[in-house]
């Protein structure tokens, strides 16, 4: 299983297309953190508040990007076949393939500490950020992160096609996190509506953002992820059927 998560991970930085992308999401987060409308400087407060609200629409092709091509490529050059017939379960295959997922993401948001060290430093006085919050956020967002990637490797197991599972992959996402809340936003289910908002990520979501982690909240990332993950094992399957 370690062999198969360190080709996954070669396999992504051997190409130029992971170093654009993990750069490209550090740019854009950048700017919104320092340049565009509404920035640090702007509004004048020691907060990482804009990157943690841009953050999730730039996951939407930042994790689709590194998911498509984990079950896609496999079954379009053929070596789908050769995986399933190794002595790897499916759950170890589907595993492995996360984990390096898990990790990609994990390298993409280091780098933005910086900023967290930077509000730090810029503070009046240094250290005024409020840090306890912060890393509930970071929590938030990566477990954010990570609904997305079990949603992009169930997207990449039932295509061979790289960019069918990234459109798949960032349509999922986007209705999965905005989608339950804009059903909510119309205000015509009444008092059911709260009911359908909480299926969407973005009402956990925007509680863990807020500094506030919640037992339920970890309950439905880690449920929501696991469903996909499941999905995706079906899917895996259902080519011995």
């Amino acid at each position: 299983m370690f062999a198969l998560f360190s080709k996954e991970i070669k396999s992504f930085f051997t190409s130029i297309l992971g170093y654009i992308i993990v750069g490209l999401f550090l740019v854009l987060t950048g700017l919104f953190v320092w340049v565009f409308r509404g920035n640090v400087i702007e509004v004048g407060r020691s907060t990482l508040q804009g990157f943690f609200d841009i953050a999730p629409m730039l996951f939407l092709i930042l994790i689709p990007a590194i998911t498509m091509r984990m079950f896609a490529e496999e079954r379009k050059s053929g070596t789908m076949e050769l995986l399933l017939t190794q002595p790897i379960s499916d759950v170890k295959l589907i595993t492995a393939k996360f984990l390096a997922c898990e990790a990609l993401l994990l390298i993409a948001l280091l780098p933005t500490l910086i900023y967290f060290w930077s509000v730090w430093a810029l503070g009046m006085p240094d250290g005024k950020i409020d840090v306890g919050s912060t890393c509930c956020s970071y929590i938030g967002l990566y477990m954010l992160g990570t609904i997305f990637v079990a949603i992009g490797l169930f997207a990449s197991s039932i295509t061979r096609n790289q960019i069918v599972a990234f459109l798949l992959a960032a349509l999922f996402c986007f209705l999965l996190h905005y989608g339950f809340e804009f059903i909510y936003d119309l205000d015509f289910l009444g008092s059911a509506g709260y009911i359908v908002k909480k299926i969407g990520i973005e009402h956990h979501y925007s509680y863990i953002s807020m500094g506030v982690i919640d037992t339920r909240d970890i309950v439905y990332f880690v449920t929501v992820s696991f469903l996909f993950l499941l999905g995706a094992r079906i899917s895996l399957l259902s080519r011995k059927w």
